[in-house]
């Protein structure tokens, strides 16, 4: 039948839609067309695949091709498309059996000598294929990231000579079906190295605890930076669920996905140089950006005001939705976006405000001008603002008298707080949602008191309402206690600082 099937993944977004390859050999002039919304890289895939064939001692032929990408209108990149193109030269053109084509998907970049080579993007391929029930043959390299899927099996092969020997039943490929395992590696940082700023860790375990956004204010070397690095080495580790979405983004990303350290949450810290589509992901073909890249993980932003007021004004939407879509002429991509912003800044242009060495010379209205360029609308959607005051010298020379807490101290803690929020809401306590702040954050009639106090001596708004009100949640679950007490609610209220200091 001069006719072949076969069934590949493109890619938009973090999803891999189903591409039918369709191969017809027809008698007439030789020549290889491919149709179906193909670009550049995917029209020289005739080249590679001719040569591929002809190199793995197959008869290329001499004959009309007619190569269909389906569906005509999703646009087809990259070099993924080879091995099924290949394969469906050689299957229509008799020289392998097309009986069971139907059962796999196959991707790879074919080399002119016919090696297949590792493409971006498999973990979405994977997780599709196993959905659809195929197998999915794939390059020798890719397999530690398709062996995150469970359920699948898994087809790996380094030259086409492999595929096509084993479709023909000739010599088997072993199927892959071990899930690796988390062999995390733990870097060199710990909360035991932070000295003093005890309430600094009290808050930095609270954010933790909640997924509550958190803003550092203070003097430079004061450890701000050195504060939120350590924060990803106190939080729970995802689920696989999470750390799937997690590694989906990752994997169609430039910087490729970390298989050892996939249920690691994230941890990105773009500079503040960075633009607004390095942020929130862009292109003609979108790419996810930081805030996506930090999807069920943390985004660090340090020198807040340094960010061009445009750039963080884009961070608004995803702060409340968990998610981003980039809108261009041709198509949208919606790419997740649900993680927890950490930010840190300076007092005032200078930098010593408030400093007990008196160094600070700016005005009031150079004060002002400077914190302006973090709109109210953002700091509203900062949970906790903190200030990170110097550390005595003696602290520094001698240590803490009582020693400092490590890591995986504080990490219990937090994951004991978790639970609690899991097992009432499912969600962490940032997460919820009106309603279930009703439901779940309840005050007695003195806490109501004490929070329109703060409501109208501070200007407080409806969304500061409910964030304070998670935030005392979270501080109630650390405490084990199953209501909100006047002690867990002023606390969180104290974490208002910039509001109170509009006042």
């Amino acid at each position: 039948m001069p006719l072949a099937v076969l069934y590949s993944r493109g890619r938009s977004g973090i999803a891999a839609p189903l591409v039918t390859v369709e191969v017809h050999v027809a008698n007439g002039l030789p020549a290889l067309s491919i149709v179906g919304l193909p670009e550049a890289a995917v029209k020289e895939s005739k080249d590679r695949v001719r040569g591929a064939i002809i190199n793995a001692h197959f008869e290329f032929p001499a004959q009309r091709i007619t190569v269909n990408l389906a569906p005509a209108d999703l646009p087809k990149e990259g070099g993924r498309y080879d091995l099924a193109i290949a394969l469906g030269i050689l299957a229509a053109s008799g020289q392998i059996s097309n009986q069971q084509l139907d059962q796999y998907e196959c991707i790879g970049e074919l080399s002119l000598s016919g090696a297949l080579r590792p493409i971006v993007g498999v973990l979405p391929i994977a997780l599709q294929a196993r959905d659809n029930g195929r197998k999915l043959i794939l390059p020798r390299q890719n397999i530690a990231e398709a062996a995150l899927v469970n359920g699948i099996e898994i087809i790996p092969a380094s030259h086409l000579l492999e595929v096509c020997a084993h479709l023909c039943g000739q010599q088997l490929i072993p199927s892959e079906y071990q899930h690796i395992a988390n062999h995390a590696h733990h870097p060199d940082l710990d909360f035991a190295d932070v000295q003093g700023q005890y309430h600094v860790k009290r808050a930095c375990e609270i954010a933790a605890a909640g997924a509550h956004n958190l803003l550092l204010i203070g003097p430079p070397g004061t450890g701000k930076s050195m504060i939120a690095s350590r924060l990803p080495t106190i939080l729970p580790k995802l689920t696989e669920q999470q750390a799937q979405e997690t590694a989906a983004i990752a994997s169609i990303s430039d910087q490729g996905l970390d298989v050892g350290n996939w249920l690691r949450p994230p941890y990105r810290a773009p500079h503040h140089s960075a633009s607004a589509a390095a942020l929130v992901g862009g292109g003609s073909n979108p790419r996810p950006g930081e805030i996506s890249l930090a999807h069920n993980g943390t985004l660090f932003l340090d020198e807040l005001p340094e960010f061009d007021r445009k750039v963080l004004e884009v961070l608004r939407e995803p702060l409340e939705t968990g998610h981003i879509t980039i809108s261009r002429a041709a198509r949208q991509t919606d790419f997740p976006a649900r993680f927890q912003l950490i930010a840190a800044m300076n007092p005032c242009p200078c930098g010593y405000l408030g400093d007990a060495s008196g160094r600070c010379h700016c005005t009031a209205e150079q004060v002002t001008r400077y914190r302006a360029k973090i709109s109210g609308p953002l700091l509203d959607r900062i949970d906790m603002h903190l200030e990170v005051p110097r550390v005595s010298h003696e602290i520094l020379r001698k240590g803490s008298p009582g020693g400092e807490e490590s890591s995986t101290q504080i990490r219990q803690r937090v994951v004991a707080a978790r639970n609690l929020a899991l097992a009432r809401a499912g969600k962490a306590n940032a997460l919820l949602s009106a309603n279930e702040v009703k439901q779940f954050c309840g005050l007695s009639e003195p806490g109501h008191q004490l929070l329109e106090q703060a409501m109208d001596k501070f200007g407080l708004s409806n969304r500061a309402y409910h964030r304070i009100l998670k935030l005392a949640r979270t501080i109630a679950d650390l405490a084990g206690c199953e209501t909100i007490g006047l002690v867990h609610l002023g606390e969180a209220i104290s974490y208002r600082k910039l509001d109170r200091q509009s006042q």
